[in-house]
Order: structure tokens, then C-alpha cells, then sequence
């Protein structure tokens, strides 16, 4: 999930320093339950059993990306956060592993944590003797625990199968890739979870809307997967002094909205540090040069309407890193140093038309 999606979504908690977010969507999720529930048996008690199951089967899907974050943790691999969705949780890494060791052990990580709690509740209800026949038992109907256990158990089923964006296409990626390159890894297991969800989506036609929307989701996020996969792989490894602008201009904290409009007028230069001294102090862009007019002014100091500089990186850095930093702020230029001396910008742009232009050449 890019950070364009995470503006409909609500912190909830943070957890060993990773941010965890419910999407808007997960309310519709509660009113459809709700209403369910209701139209069943019309008790409140058996709606607020019915949203206390859907909270208690979300609380087992966190742990379950939590599974996933700190065994990526472990290999030096920072999780951003942890979003859920009606359709389960994302765990929002920030890079893929270039050993396929370390991504079988981070995609399995999340499906083991999932068995432990099947095993915990199986156990407890064996301690308790609290087993109902299975004829008796459905997602509505039957024992709390016992319930919650063969969801679990279902969802871990389901979340195996060799498609992306679960966590059984990660694990045929990692597989793949202990025999052949990472890219072509990546297009056979994106390939492979569009077949599953073409499947789903024509069984789903002839009566199941429930699949429908699961092929919609394994077919996007199988496309998302494969075009993250093949940017990053045109990036890694690249230092960012290769693709920096080196010839820019900047602006004073004093200097007016008018010199800045000059600026922008008579270049292709969209943002502009500001520079005290040897020392960025912030970033004006396009918009706040527009509205900075519009509600202040010609004669108003840069100061009073630049941004801070909220992105930057090191010349050494490699173009992968910097595209990480980016998109935690869309539209933004990253400023480049090199020892704390400001050497250069990069531009979102840039890096997507080196893209294309790399895989231009491919094809050539």
C-alpha cells in the first residue's frame, strides 16, 4: 500500500516502532457485519458477538504481519507499518530482500505465527473440552474459540496459495529465485497469481461476489508486486550522483515571492531549496509560490511560505534507497549532499524516466 492510500486510514496503535492503521474500508467491514448479525437473530447481543469475532480474528491477522515485520527486522529490514484491510493486513516493508533465503523466511514467518494461534486455541479447547461437532459449527454459529481456530486455519490455508499479494507468491518468488534471477522470479510469480485470479474472478461470476472482489485484489496486487519488483531491480545498486540535477538554483529566505516567480518562469526547475549561508533551511515549491501570491503577495519573503526540506540523501546513496525516501513524500525533490555540502536534486521524474529508458533498452 503506497502512502496515497494511507490517507484513508487511522493510526491505532504503535508496536516495537511500527505504526499500525485500520483503512476507512475496514468500517464498512463492521456495518455489513452489523447488519448481518441483525438481520439474522435482531439482538444486539448476538451483533456485538458477531463485531467481537471480527475484532478478535483482525487482532490474529496483526500478530500474523507482526510475524512477517520482525523476522524482516531481523535481517536489518525496517517495516514502515501495518495496515488492515477487510480483506486482511499489509505489512508495508521498505525494500524487498535480495536473498531469497531471507524472503522465504520473512513470507513463511507470517503463516507459522498463524499456525501457533490455531495450535494455542485447539489446545485451550481440548483443556477445556469446549469441542462442539463440526455440523454444528459455522462462522455465525458454534463455540467463540472453536470458530476462530478453523478461520484461522482457513485464512492460513487461503493465504498460501501461489499468488501474489499473499504470502504463498512471495514464497514461490523466494523459491524460484534460489535458481534463477530475481526479475524473472518475480514476472513467473506475478504470472502465476493472475492465472489464480482470472479462476477466481470466472467462478466468481456465476454467483460468487465474494471471489470477485478477492480475483480484483490478487490480480492488482499481483501487477503492483511485478512493477515494484522491476523498478527496484532498475535502481539498486545505482548511486544517486549518477542521476542527480547538478545545475539548480536557490534562494535566499529573504528573497521575494517575485524573485522566485522569475526563477520559475525562466527555467524548468519546479522547486527551489533555500539556502542560509551553507545551511538548506527549507523548500519552496510550485503551489507554495502560487498560493504564497495569491494570499501574501510579490513582496513576501520565501521565509514565510517554504516548506521544510523533508527529504534527503546522500550522494553515495543508491538510487533504490532515495526512491524509498520519495515516496513517503509524493511530489517532492530530494535534496543531494555529499558531506553536508548541498551538491544536487532528485526529482521523482528523473528516476521515472530512467526507468523507462532502462527498460527501453531491455527491449532493444
Amino acid at each position: 500500500m503506497n502512502s496515497q492510500a494511507r490517507r484513508w486510514s487511522w493510526k491505532i496503535a504503535e508496536i516495537f516502532d511500527i505504526g499500525v492503521y485500520v483503512h476507512a474500508t475496514f468500517a464498512l467491514l463492521l456495518l455489513w457485519i452489523a447488519f448481518s448479525f441483525w438481520s439474522e437473530r435482531h439482538s444486539i447481543r448476538f451483533v456485538l458477538s458477531g463485531l467481537g469475532f471480527v475484532v478478535s480474528l483482525f487482532v490474529c491477522v496483526t500478530l500474523h504481519e507482526f510475524g512477517h515485520a520482525l523476522t524482516a527486522k531481523h535481517f536489518g529490514i525496517r517495516t514502515r507499518d501495518i495496515t488492515l484491510l477487510p480483506i486482511g493486513g499489509v505489512a508495508r516493508a521498505e525494500r524487498i530482500p535480495r536473498d531469497p533465503r531471507q524472503e522465504l523466511a520473512i513470507a513463511l514467518a507470517g503463516p507459522v505465527v498463524t499456525l501457533l494461534i490455531v495450535a494455542a486455541l485447539f489446545v485451550w479447547l481440548r483443556l477445556t473440552n469446549g469441542w462442539q461437532p463440526l455440523a454444528r459449527v459455522t462462522v455465525t454459529t458454534g463455540p467463540f474459540i472453536e470458530r476462530l481456530m478453523f478461520v484461522n486455519l482457513a485464512l492460513a490455508g487461503f493465504n498460501m496459495l501461489p499468488a501474489f499479494p499473499m504470502d504463498g507468491g512471495r514464497v514461490l518468488r523466494a523459491l524460484l529465485a534460489l535458481r534463477m534471477p530475481h526479475p524473472r522470479a518475480t514476472a513467473i510469480a506475478a504470472r502465476l497469481g493472475q492465472t489464480v485470479a482470472f479462476v477466481f474472478g470466472m467462478v466468481g461470476l456465476f454467483g460468487n461476489p465474494v471471489l470477485l472482489l478477492i480475483a480484483l485484489f490478487v490480480w492488482f496486487g499481483a501487477a503492483q508486486e511485478s512493477g515494484s519488483a522491476q523498478l527496484e531491480d532498475a535502481l539498486v545498486g545505482i548511486p544517486v550522483r549518477h542521476l542527480m540535477q547538478t545545475e539548480f538554483r536557490t534562494l535566499s529566505p529573504a528573497d521575494s515571492l517575485t524573485r522566485a516567480a522569475g526563477l520559475l518562469l525562466r527555467g524548468t526547475q519546479p522547486q527551489f531549496p533555500v539556502v542560509d549561508g551553507n545551511r538548506v533551511v527549507g523548500m519552496l515549491t510550485k503551489q507554495d509560490l502560487i498560493t504564497g501570491l495569491a494570499e501574501h503577495g510579490e513582496d513576501t519573503p520565501v521565509a514565510d511560505v517554504m516548506q521544510p526540506a523533508v527529504v534527503s540523501v546522500e550522494a553515495s546513496d543508491t538510487l533504490d534507497r532515495a526512491f524509498l525516501q520519495l515516496q513517503e513524500a509524493p511530489g517532492v525533490v530530494a535534496l543531494v549532499t555529499d558531506q553536508g555540502h548541498l551538491v544536487g536534486l532528485l526529482s521523482p521524474h528523473s528516476l521515472a524516466d530512467f526507468v523507462r529508458l532502462q527498460a527501453a533498452r531491455r527491449r532493444g
